[in-house]
């Protein structure tokens, strides 16, 4: 992999911009039999919550044309044991960790945080804002720019100093450069966009929704284009701030529209469930993808989807003049 595709996401800095998304790569042991997992970007882990959760009873995943729709229910050990048992095995492989958290309250989410203060080898933290406040009638605090502001604030305050802490924003809310706004001026150091979408299917056969839970979250290509233009907007209002892509990544050339569109970085998520060595395939497809385009730095193609026609980036290598046939 050449240096082409580096990145950096405020202080933390990648030697390439793809990684997994969340709750796509189990703890890492099981994509670790497919690839060496330090050439990832960063690891993302699924979100940790504060109790062990068995998550929501099956069906819970069902397929839709173009993506895949499930409803979880964000099952996973707990705390006490992702710091026991997969946090160190992670820091072990010296693979590039990004924590995500979950909960049900402010003061949860602030526990995890600090929970995770001290603890070596968290190279940042990911906020999962997509969960119900049961403190707000069960509504999800990515709805709200104020009850988004406060849980990114909340880790923000108890997250040690120097841990960037990036805010995983949900695409289905009414103005979502309002809610990026929020996260960021509550201390935010960057912005993870998106987050799967609600939706839901219905089984033909049993007339009956598919999912046990009615509805969940849809991601895959069916979402990306509605993630590309939610990471354009959102760095069209806060271009320094750095942006993670994820929504029905693929290929290089999806990757490619992403950082165009303003994200630093990307992850893979649904592709890895049919294609486990999908992220470092989509590592060599965006590199190649710059390549063939003259961008010598992932950094010059960032947001370049804003500039006007004809604009060619200082770094850009010009078109080399075909040689003259003798």
């Amino acid at each position: 992999m050449s240096d082409r595709v580096r990145t950096a996401l405020g202080p933390l800095e990648l030697p390439n911009a793809v990684m997994t998304a969340s709750g796509c790569g189990g703890t890492g042991r099981e994509l670790a039999q497919f690839f060496d997992l330090t050439r990832l970007g960063a690891f993302v882990t699924t979100s940790v919550m504060p109790q062990a959760r068995a998550g929501r009873p099956t069906p819970r995943v069902t397929e839709t044309p173009s993506g895949l729709l499930t409803a979880m229910g964000l099952p996973g050990p707990g705390i006490e044991t992702f710091l026991e048992r997969d946090l160190p095995w992670l820091i072990e492989q010296d693979v590039r960790t990004i924590v995500s958290v979950a909960g049900n309250s402010v003061e949860e989410y602030g526990d995890l945080a600090r929970r995770l203060r001290n603890v070596p080898g968290v190279a940042a933290i990911e906020v999962n804002i997509a969960c119900p406040n049961v403190e707000d009638r069960g509504r999800m605090f990515a709805w709200h720019p104020s009850a988004a502001a406060s849980v990114v604030r909340a880790v923000r305050d108890h997250a040690r100093p120097g841990v960037p802490v990036f805010a995983k924003l949900a695409p289905d809310v009414t103005d979502i450069v309002t809610i990026a706004l929020a996260c960021v001026d509550a201390g935010a150091d960057g912005l993870t966009l998106i987050n799967t979408m609600e939706a839901m299917a219905i089984d033909t056969e049993t007339l009956r929704p598919a999912l046990t839970g009615v509805s969940g979250g849809l991601s895959g290509p069916a979402v990306r284009p509605l993630a590309v233009r939610c990471v354009y907007q959102v760095h069209a209002a806060l271009p320094r701030t750095p942006i993670i892509g994820v929504g029905g990544i693929a290929t290089g050339l999806d990757a490619l529209e992403f950082v165009l569109a303003g994200a630093s970085a990307v992850a893979v998520g649904t592709a890895v469930f049919h294609d486990p060595g999908a992220v470092p395939r989509v590592q060599r497809e965006l590199d190649e993808a710059l390549a063939a385009r003259r961008i010598d730095r992932l950094a010059d193609a960032v947001g370049l989807a804003h500039k006007p026609a004809g604009y060619v980036p200082p770094q850009v290598r010009p078109e080399e003049p075909e040689k003259e046939r003798t």
